[in-house]
């Protein structure tokens, strides 16, 4: 991958009795971040060498540095040359969450080697400084803040020589090869590190009332890493022109999977911002029963059934726990369906971006769409091989139930819409996917219900009627958004996909074209367009940027309907857009140039591999692969 690129600048420093360290950035740009993780949590390390974010001990729980959403002062910790803001360069071992970071000083060149360790006994996170030439002065300050920034643990150092910081109920340790000072609830050190010389960092979580476990040495914990994601990419059955690209999107979704239930989420982060300054700053570290859908997808096109299996039990356990008839949008990655949306009123947030929010409300919404991409995706993991289970039957009669009785219901839709519900058609096609699903196993399983079969059958026909007749806007010759109105949604461009229409059909043809025309930004799309003649539509003040994902549906449907061309041009534009170590956002702000929205975004990770296959295929039957590895390359 490419060189660290530049921030703005601003001046962040430290208070007390380390304000002689100012760190001349600004707040870092979204895209110049890494991340690591070891699926139960997750870390992002800055293009300057500072993790500004990690929750500890799981994705969704109270971040230890959280300077990402404010300043120095709200946790961090830094690993760099002194005097040097910046990398050289930086990338990812083939294949892996193992980053490495290049820096290139008048004195030598070192690299950092950053991970975390899938499967060990706690939440680890090992930082490995390397020397390559010459000699290289370095700095360290590990700025520990617990309760995302608001609260200075007690530093101390334990009797064995390990470094601790407590506070409430939470301990973090940390083992080093060099002496660290300890000054204002931090830790800081200097050390040279030459050519052929290793120097190394373990930073570990533990209960307050449980003694710290046992760590492994940096350079064994470096090994199991890549054994781990070695073995597990090995398993993909991806083969076409983008190999590199979709792998690294695979290792980005894993990533994004918490090992311990199977739950997916939607993305690593909280509160970082649609709009620079705006408000549309959501927490997205649970699991979306939607958002997963697109993910499985993703897997199961690459032969990684044992993730749909392990969700689909997650799934079975979370809904069973909480309300069996009543299954909810959305879960924490533990399977609790409890998530209050409340604000970090001390934190400034990214950019001066407020509200900071932990938790979410739209847990509590009506979104009738949700229930057909579940059962969509439970019956192409059965098409995959992934065998049934009886509790996966007992919850598919449950959202085909919920589907019946509330498909006529207007909802807040795909996109959360926080103003009054409608009569979203996606919502509605939706509904239609989960019926035609339900008819189409009972039609594999002949006669075993007949009336069943029948009843079913004419649903489907009734829901689809339905939907030609209200969701289709005659003057725009495109399927609109919801009911009664003209505004356009992308989410429209997946009805071939669901196999509602096919791609051939004037209306999707029309819808495609008013899209392309009416709903893009620099040709890429937008989720829908968030106000109208100065209001907003959906209950939330600001606007906000291009979404990747949407971006990669207008490519899918521009290649189903013919226009493959036009299709790769976007996807390889879409691919230009990652940043230097191949990570997506949720948005992009084609004004500046720079990732907005929360990060990485599974959305865009999965989208992107479902257009790769899609295109893939295409070029492979056309027998293209050799052209396109050489245009590639």
């Amino acid at each position: 991958m490419g060189a660290c690129r530049l921030p703005l600048a601003t001046s962040l420093a430290l208070t007390g009795d380390q304000a002689d360290w100012t760190r001349t950035i600004m707040t870092t740009q979204i895209e110049d971040y890494a991340l690591i993780g070891d699926l139960r949590t997750a870390a992002l390390v800055g293009a300057d060498g500072a993790i500004d974010w990690l929750s500890l001990p799981r994705f969704d729980s109270p971040a230890v540095f959280a300077a990402l959403l404010g300043r120095s002062e709200h946790g961090t910790w830094r690993l760099a040359p002194v005097d040097h803001d910046r990398c050289t360069r930086r990338r990812y071992r083939s294949g892996s969450l193992i980053l490495e970071t290049d820096w290139i000083t008048a004195d030598g060149a070192a690299r950092v080697i950053d991970l975390m360790v899938p499967g060990a006994a706690t939440p680890t996170v090992v930082r490995i400084i390397e020397g390559l030439v010459g000699a290289v002065r370095m700095r360290t300050d590990i700025v520990p803040r617990m309760n995302y920034g608001k609260d200075a643990p007690a530093v101390r150092a334990s009797g064995d020589g390990r470094l601790v910081a407590a506070s409430g109920s939470d301990e973090l340790w940390l083992d080093s090869d060099i002496d660290l000072a300890i000054d204002a609830g931090a830790w800081t050190g200097y050390f040279s590190v030459t050519a052929g010389e290793r120097v190394a960092f373990t930073l570990t979580h533990a209960p307050a009332d449980e003694p710290p476990v046992a760590v492994p040495a940096a350079g064994t914990a470096l090994v199991a890493t890549e054994t781990y994601w070695s073995d597990w990419l090995s398993r993909s059955t991806y083969a076409g022109p983008w190999v590199d690209e979709v792998n690294q999107s695979l290792v980005v979704l894993k990533a994004l999977t918490y090992a311990p239930t199977g739950g997916i989420l939607a993305a690593a982060t909280t509160s970082l911002p649609e709009q620079l300054g705006g408000s549309r700053n959501w927490d997205y570290r649970y699991s979306w029963l939607r958002d997963a859908t697109f993910t499985l997808h993703a897997f199961l096109a690459t032969g990684f059934l044992d993730e749909a299996a392990a969700w689909r039990d997650w799934l079975v356990r979370a809904v069973s726990s909480a309300s069996p008839a009543d299954p909810r949008i959305m879960y924490a990655v533990d399977g609790s369906s409890d998530l209050p949306e409340q604000t970090l009123d001390w934190l400034p947030g990214y950019a001066g971006s407020l509200p900071v929010r932990v938790g979410n409300a739209a847990a509590t919404q009506q979104q009738n769409d949700v229930w057909g991409e579940v059962l969509d995706v439970l019956s192409a993991a059965r098409a995959a091989g992934v065998p049934d289970s009886v509790d996966q039957q007992k919850l598919e009669r449950v959202l085909l139930d919920r589907i019946e009785s509330c498909w006529r219901e207007p909802d807040h839709g795909l996109w959360e819409v926080r103003g009054p519900r409608r009569h979203f058609v996606h919502s509605k096609v939706m509904a239609w996917v989960g019926i035609d699903r339900a008819v189409r196993r009972l039609q594999e399983h002949g006669a075993d219900e007949p009336a069943e079969l029948v009843r079913l059958t004419a649903l489907r026909r009734t829901i689809r009627q339905e939907i030609l007749d209200h969701g289709y806007d005659s003057r725009r010759r495109a399927f609109t958004q919801s009911y009664g109105s003209p505004r356009l949604d992308a989410a429209a461009l997946l009805m071939p996909r669901y196999g509602f229409l096919a791609a051939a059909d004037a209306r999707i043809a029309g819808t495609i074209d008013a899209i392309q025309r009416d709903l893009t930004d620099d040709g890429l799309v937008l989720r829908y367009a968030v106000s109208d003649e100065g209001h907003n539509v959906d209950g939330v003040p600001g606007g906000e940027g291009t979404f990747l994902a949407t971006s990669f549906w207008l490519a899918d449907a521009l290649h189903s309907a013919g226009r493959t061309g036009q299709a790769t041009e976007l996807f390889e534009r879409l691919l230009a857009l990652r940043n230097d170590v191949g990570l997506l956002s949720e948005e992009y702000d084609a004004a500046t140039g720079h990732h907005l929205g929360n990060t990485p975004q599974a959305f865009s990770h999965a989208g992107l591999i479902t257009t790769a296959l899609t295109l893939s295929a295409a070029w492979s039957a056309a027998g293209r692969d050799a052209e396109f590895r050489e245009r590639l390359a």
